[in-house]
């Protein structure tokens, strides 16, 4: 009966701090949504698209490295083919490591994710911010292959020093096409990703 009634208790503590959690970010939730909708209503996701395919430093799939491909996906999102635009495993990771940290160190977003950021919102790290880039990056993954969410976010990207997207990365930095970069260079522009400003392989040189 005793043991009964622990279990009942922890169920019942459970229960309750499930309820503070869920009353706790509902407001995060709703204005995240609001400000997903405030943004896809100024600007549809296919006419944002078709904009950045308009730039004339635009490069398809079949332009960027096959090992371009392969070490961002290694740096930047390894289940890429394989989440809907959520990864509950880097995500999860990345909450335990700003609460021992005791602020906002890291993001565990998707490259899903990250192209929602630069195609519609602030750099500004809040948690409204990421709900609405989830709701985006979720609509992404909808309407869009993952090929195609890759090519975009290889387009759009920033390289620090002014430069979006891997063909004016590639031409700035090194002179070159994207398909011509060497396997170093690559590597330099995908940890260039990390910290644009810090470690871009101008910043990175003169260090």
């Amino acid at each position: 009966m005793k043991k009964k009634k622990v279990r009942i208790s922890i169920l019942v503590l459970a229960l309750i701090g499930l309820i503070a959690g869920i009353i706790k970010i509902s407001p995060t939730v709703v204005t995240g949504y609001e400000m997903y909708k405030t943004a896809i209503k100024t600007m549809s996701i296919s006419d944002k698209v078709e904009e950045i395919r308009q730039d004339e430093n635009y490069i398809t799939f079949d332009e960027i490295p096959e090992e371009y491909i392969n070490q961002v996906l290694k740096s930047e999102d390894k289940r890429f083919y394989y989440h809907l635009g959520f990864d509950p495993i880097s995500t999860t990771r990345a909450m335990a490591n700003n609460i021992m940290a005791g602020r906002f160190v890291q993001g565990g977003s998707t490259i899903t994710q990250q192209l929602a950021k630069n195609m519609y919102f602030s750099f500004e790290k809040n948690y409204e911010r990421k709900v609405a880039e989830l709701f985006v990056a979720f609509k992404l993954e909808k309407e869009l292959t993952k090929d195609e969410i890759l090519e975009l976010y290889c387009n759009i990207a920033y390289y620090g020093e002014g430069c979006y997207g891997l063909k004016q990365a590639a031409e700035h930095y090194y002179g070159v096409d994207p398909l011509e970069l060497s396997e170093v260079q690559i590597v330099a522009l995908v940890w260039t990703l990390k910290s644009p400003n810090n470690y871009n392989p101008n910043a990175y040189k003169g260090a």
